[in-house]
């Protein structure tokens, strides 16, 4: 075995590799640490003032039950199959269909990973720069991501143990946090709040922006949920975790905006600048950087194999060192932070339908075939389900553009995509196909 072997990680597309590594405490854990990130906390911050406190905090507890509903089914795909989440399109949308997924799926992921760097970079160098007084935003976004390159090569094993301990740090420190702003402001006023448009967020929009958090994560969820040692674990492990972190960041996101506006402060998605003044503005700093390495190594890590089911041939650890190596210079892009919130609605309208196809195709259309044969080059070239999978996906595509940017319904866009384009493809794969053409030749090897 050489050097760079025993350095770098081994991991494959093939279910025959995977190793069950992943207990309850492990999956519950591994998908806290993803979700307490300053992104979800800015989603929180996005939702006041425009809307009540009370309603912005009902409208993530609702939307993130649902949407983390989606994301706990794909997760259980990967763990009866042992496949990762972009092998897992080859049998809905074809090997061709597969690989436009997944470019698509790494650039979402690297941009993902862009404005992670960049938000943990400006909260590590806020901190240093009050305590030393030197300040040098671009190195601190550099540090930043070479850490999680640095986690991501040693592949999933690595990411595990760190989630599983930033998890139990993060959760350790928001506590702190969130008892010192109670501590040094009022934040019962956070009731009292009147509403103002500053983000033109509605009731339809906030809850389509929550729900397309949960939804951004089920392109990632086999990849890490193929490991579990069961389904049940896979489950409730994901559900519980996904859901804590979820309530807890945009809780606290939507706290910190409240405060900064009411108390006459810079309005930021920081809990640092809230804090520092009263000596506690380390702690809210490392909340901040730790969030940024548990989400971001899930992140380049999930663009690595969606780059490894395009190149099935290339070995883990050049992709996730290229991956990583623009994540950090995307990350210094000048006004990439400003998207932020288009970003969020972009990733629905390209995922929520994505999935919807697969979701039903494994539940309702049939687990025919979802086998390591999937990932033979030519497999299923002529696959009937294919076309009908593409045309499904571009209406729910075409649907959730529209609904997003152009004309916002009042109750939201995600769920009706998601439902209607899920209900397209069962139709026409019902209606258009046998069964015996449905069936693969995988069927001979035995159904997972």
């Amino acid at each position: 075995m050489s050097k760079s072997s025993s350095f770098f990680g081994q991991d494959t597309l093939s279910p025959n590799e995977v190793g069950h590594s992943l207990g309850s405490v492990g999956t519950f854990a591994l998908w806290f640490g993803a979700n307490i990130v300053v992104t979800t906390i800015l989603t929180g911050m996005l939702l006041v003032p425009d809307l009540q406190f009370t309603t912005a905090i009902t409208t993530v507890l609702i939307g993130s039950l649902i949407g983390a509903i989606p994301l706990l089914l794909v997760g259980l795909m990967g763990q009866r199959t042992g496949l990762p989440s972009m092998a897992l399109t080859r049998r809905a949308y074809g090997p061709v269909g597969s690989q436009i997924i997944s470019l698509v799926n790494m650039g979402v992921l690297i941009a993902w990973s862009c404005i992670q760097a960049l938000l943990a970079g400006m909260s590590l160098d806020y901190a240093i720069e009050a305590t030393t007084g030197y300040s040098n935003l671009p190195l601190f976004v550099i540090l930043c991501e070479t850490v999680v390159v640095l986690i991501v090569l040693r592949g999933h094993l690595g990411i595990e143990l760190v989630e599983r301990w930033a998890a139990l740090a993060m959760a350790a420190l928001t506590v702190i946090v969130l008892y010192q702003l109670n501590q040094h402001y009022d934040v019962s006023k956070l009731f009292e709040m009147p509403v103002e448009s500053r983000n033109g967020i509605t009731l339809g929009i906030a809850f389509d922006i929550v729900i397309a958090t949960a939804f951004s994560w089920m392109s990632s969820a086999a990849d890490y949920n193929r490991n579990c040692k069961t389904s049940k674990i896979a489950v409730w492990g994901t559900y519980f975790g996904y859901l804590m972190a979820a309530i807890v960041a945009m809780g606290l996101g939507a706290t910190i905006s409240g405060l900064s506006i009411m108390y006459g402060l810079e309005q930021t998605y920081d809990p640092t600048r809230l804090l520092a003044d009263f000596g506690f503005g380390l702690p809210a700093a490392l909340v901040i950087f730790f969030s940024v390495m548990t989400t971001n190594v899930m992140a380049v890590y999930s663009a690595t194999l969606s780059c490894m089911n395009v190149a099935p041939n290339m070995s883990f650890w050049k992709p996730a060192l290229v991956i990583g190596l623009v994540t950090i210079f995307g990350s210094l892009i000048p006004g990439i932070l400003d998207q932020f919130q288009n970003f969020l609605l972009v990733v629905g309208a390209l995922f929520i339908p994505a999935f919807s196809v697969m979701i039903v195709d494994y539940f309702l259309v049939g687990k025919e075939g979802y086998t390591a044969k999937l990932l033979d080059a030519t497999h299923q070239l002529g696959r009937p389900t294919a076309k009908i999978a593409i045309a499904a996906y571009l209406i729910g595509a075409a649907l959730a553009a529209y609904w997003t940017l152009i004309a916002p319904p009042s109750f939201g866009a995600s769920l009706p995509v998601f439902i209607i384009t899920g209900g397209l493809y069962w139709l026409g794969a019902t209606v258009f196909t046998r069964p015996s053409e449905v069936v693969t030749p995988a069927q001979e090897e035995g159904v997972l």
